[in-house]
């Protein structure tokens, strides 16, 4: 696969990860009608999105590595990862701490007056307290602090196999560690697995044994989905592993088109998209009640509405500040 063709694809794969992701915070479960097709839809369909972006931050990480790159690649994973995640941490914050003290924002939010002190800040800004789903970014940076091991580890294929097995069957068990989500860790060290032993697979050209392989690697893993393992939770786990990987296989680079230039902007879709969800749906919620009509078509568009909030607000940030525009949207 030439690389202009890998990156277009992995353009695509963020931005519909990013849009499955709104979907998943979109989920009204207080509400009754149209909940089927949330549910489906959110937490389903969508619960593939962060698993496939630890795989794709894990290959990207690992593809072509060697010990010479490891500085250029903290480096690098600096300005694109613990940059962007202490800058919009610190901003969810600030619109916090400022919107609970105005009374028609405080009713959307929620919650009652945010501290203002250096412990709060500190612990918004490490702790992502008032930006929940920068936890995916947290888990990121643990992992790529953790690059000596992991490539230590992985760089064998056999002895990187069976850690990768490890994770999984600790992840599928349920098992616990300080700070470090095995979940994560599983899906991250596959992707980085492959991106060392397997990239003739994951980067050559589509074929149809690929594409049979990548539906039946979806397949398998809606059926594993919700199956219990004696003494295991579910095998969700599984199924956040094989569909996106299958899905993967499955789209042919070369018949991807090109992707337009409001796709790059994934990293500040999903950045953006937290605060704008529980916004419009309390706002709907509050005008319109349980019509599940309305808030199922209000659910619906919600991607729509986070991609063009995000394109037309980050334009203007590129075209007037693109210095903040540019860690804004993790460097890219």
């Amino acid at each position: 696969m030439k690389e202009e063709r890998f990156r277009n694809k992995v353009t695509w794969f963020t931005f519909i990860f990013s849009v499955l992701v709104v979907w998943v915070h979109s989920v009204n479960t207080a509400r009754s009608g149209g909940a089927e097709l949330e549910n489906f839809l959110g937490n389903f369909i969508g619960q593939i999105a962060v698993p496939g972006f630890f795989m794709m931050s894990g290959y990207l990480f690992y593809r072509n590595f060697s010990w010479e790159k490891l500085g250029k690649k903290w480096g690098t994973r600096i300005r694109s990862i613990l940059v962007p995640f202490l800058l919009w941490n610190g901003l969810y914050y600030a619109g916090y701490a400022a919107g609970s003290r105005l009374a028609f924002v405080r009713g959307i939010m929620g919650k009652g007056p945010v501290p203002l002190d250096w412990r709060t800040a500190a612990d918004a800004l490490l702790h992502y307290t008032y930006n929940p789903v920068f936890w995916y970014l947290y888990q990121l940076i643990l992992l790529t602090a953790l690059a000596p091991v992991l490539y230590g580890i992985l760089k064998n294929r056999g002895a990187g196999a069976a850690a990768v097995g490890a994770a999984f069957f600790l992840a599928q068990r349920g098992v616990i560690i300080p700070l470090l989500n095995l979940d994560a860790l599983f899906y991250y060290s596959f992707g980085a697995w492959a991106g060392i032993h397997q990239r003739s697979l994951a980067e050559g050209e589509g074929t149809r044994e690929k594409a049979i392989l990548g539906i039946g690697l979806m397949a398998a893993g809606a059926a594993a989905y919700g199956f219990q393992w004696p003494g295991a939770i579910s095998s969700a786990v599984c199924f956040r592993a094989a569909a996106p990987l299958g899905l993967w296989l499955w789209a042919d680079s070369s018949r991807l088109p090109r992707a337009p230039w409001w796709m790059k902007y994934n990293f500040y879709v999903y950045a953006v998209h937290y605060a704008l969800v529980r916004a419009v749906n309390k706002m709907a919620a509050a005008a319109f009640g349980d019509n599940g009509l309305v808030m199922t078509a209000v659910f619906l568009a919600m991607p729509a509405a986070a991609v063009w909030f995000a394109a037309v607000t980050g334009t203007w940030l590129k075209g007037h500040v693109p210095a903040l525009w540019s860690v804004l949207n993790g460097g890219r």
